[in-house]
């Protein structure tokens, strides 16, 4: 049998599950409205929870720099990539989370995989949630310590393992978890950590912008020092609407990553202009209050909405609202009868969630009106079965 013969039976083998994965191309910005093959959908899947990603004054600056330093970085950071927007962009999120350094990451999957294998090795142990991103995960394996997972924000089975566990003891978990929307239950964790001599790593990417009267994020919400969070992680993907991502904590921290990080030493930097946007939509962030109001209020209205219409809500505050169907082949059929309805919502399926958690994944952004939300809770309640009710 040829390589593609065996890639051919694998491929179908997803499709008899339910479980094959397709692109959209989308033809506008990221704004409520996306047109998809010329029509227009009401989307409820974006992660630009703030609604920065189109913002003209982001755009602008983007525009702006990329007329001044060019559109490609040209090489590495380390060699001759790193930007004046790139320092700059540092110096502000140091600030803004009140950590001593900062270090931009191209991706947020390349910041995962870098910190922790710049930090543990053979003999050391990395513990992570069970429901941790699979950057996480793929982070523990490539650095060839111990992975030991436990169970989701279950801190007795995680004292348990880090009685027994040698060598260096990294903890990680997300901050607010991508799929189910709950967070993570840090303070707990962080007297762990004290009590077990570990460190705890933070993936804040879902939080920042978010949590926190100013978008700090999980730190700012929990009102958690350096010291109490020494490894902190945050994407510019979603909450601050553009690209790339960052490391804050100790001078020390940063320098190791400089040194050993990987996923940062060899590969090239962010486009100093994107670099540029994100100053901006820091700014933005930070003065418009208003938007994460205007945001928990959206989420608020949802909520309710969905109760009085006995949905299978999991437990979030947070713009991830996911609403558990079960079966893969459901799940789908609802997801296609929302697109038919004018509407955008994502199945999310295995190996993504555990078996059995099949779900719309609803996300909401500060762009989403009043209006929006009830054509989603109108939708919703002519298309989920009653049986699927509580």
């Amino acid at each position: 049998m040829s390589l593609d013969e065996e890639l051919e039976q694998a491929l179908e083998q997803r499709h008899l599950q339910q479980r094959y994965r397709q692109r959209l191309t989308v033809s506008s910005p990221q704004q409520p409205q996306l047109s998809l093959k010329g029509q227009s959908h009401l989307a409820f899947c974006s992660n630009d929870y703030l609604g920065l990603a189109n913002h003209p004054q982001v755009v602008a600056s983007m525009q702006e720099a990329a007329s001044i330093a060019g559109v490609g970085s040209g090489a590495s950071h380390l060699v001759c990539g790193h930007n004046s927007y790139h320092q700059r962009l540092e110096l502000a999120l140091a600030e803004f989370t009140g950590r001593e350094r900062a270090i931009l990451f191209s991706t947020g999957y390349m910041a995962n995989l870098g910190v922790v294998s710049a930090l543990t090795g053979r003999g050391d142990n990395v513990l992570e949630d069970r429901l941790n991103h699979a950057s996480l995960i793929d982070a523990a394996l490539l650095s060839r310590a111990k992975l030991l997972r436990f169970r989701h924000n279950d801190c007795e089975h995680l004292a348990t393992q880090l009685s027994s566990a040698g060598g260096r003891k990294l903890v990680v978990v997300d901050g607010v978890f991508s799929m189910d929307g709950d967070l993570a239950p840090l303070p707990d964790l962080i007297s762990l950590c004290q009590v077990h001599d570990a460190c705890l790593m933070v993936d804040d990417a879902h939080g920042f912008g978010v949590l926190g009267q100013f978008g700090g994020g999980c730190g700012e919400y929990f009102q958690l020092s350096q010291e109490q969070l020494p490894i902190l992680v945050g994407t510019l993907g979603k909450a601050f609407g553009t690209f790339g991502a960052f490391v804050v904590g100790s001078e020390a921290l940063v320098e190791t990553l400089i040194q050993f990080a990987r996923s940062y030493i060899y590969t090239t930097a962010l486009p100093p202009a994107v670099a540029a946007a994100t100053l901006t939509s820091l700014t933005l962030l930070q003065e418009e209050q208003w938007r994460r109001e205007h945001l928990k209020r959206r989420i608020q209205q949802f909520r309710e909405g969905a109760e009085a219409l006995g949905l299978p809500l999991m437990y979030s505050m947070t713009p991830i609202q996911p609403i558990v169907l079960g079966d893969d082949g459901v799940v789908m059929t609802v997801a296609d009868k929302i697109a038919s309805e004018g509407l955008l919502i994502t199945a999310i399926r295995p190996p993504t969630v555990p078996e059995g958690t099949a779900r719309l994944r609803i996300t909401l952004s500060a762009a989403h009106s009043e209006e929006h939300v009830a054509r989603l809770l109108s939708v919703l309640d002519s298309v989920i079965p009653t049986n699927l009710r509580r």
